[in-house]
């Protein structure tokens, strides 16, 4: 099984100037996990939701919100991203994309076209779900 049967295509992307406001926003509206972050319409890093939960303040949303607190949303992505990100081709195979996430410790993988366009990202939850779907055959 090839990466582009299991990837989530067109995946929601932000820049690295956009807040951590956006992407929180984001996070909440789609209920997926990672975004990619794309500068002049290049891959330049990854950003999960466990990287924005670590830069802003456990106290948005709560009786004990304050200033401060809601000031942490105004940081930029490029703070908090992941630099460099790992990625995988449209052709790899479903054991290539194990191989990196296990190797690798991460939990996602940006898909690239062969001339470095982003096609996808696939996660350990695609992942699984694929093996799950080959199990039943």
């Amino acid at each position: 099984m090839l990466i582009q049967d299991v990837m989530t295509p067109i995946p929601v992307t932000v820049s690295p100037d956009d807040d951590l406001g956006l992407v929180k926003r984001l996070f909440e509206c789609h209920h997926f996990h990672h975004l990619l972050v794309v500068e002049q319409g290049r891959l330049v890093g990854v950003l999960s939701d466990r990287d924005l939960l670590k830069a802003i303040s456990p106290h948005i949303g709560t009786i004990n919100e304050t200033n401060r607190d809601l000031a942490t949303l105004n940081k930029r992505v490029h703070q908090v991203m992941g630099h460099h990100p790992i990625t995988i081709t449209t052709h790899a195979s479903l054991h290539d994309a194990v191989e990196l996430l296990v190797q690798r410790n991460i939990s996602c993988l940006p898909v690239l076209q062969i001339d470095q366009k982003i096609a996808g990202i696939v996660s350990w939850r695609d992942v699984l779900g694929a093996l799950d779907r080959l199990a039943d055959r």
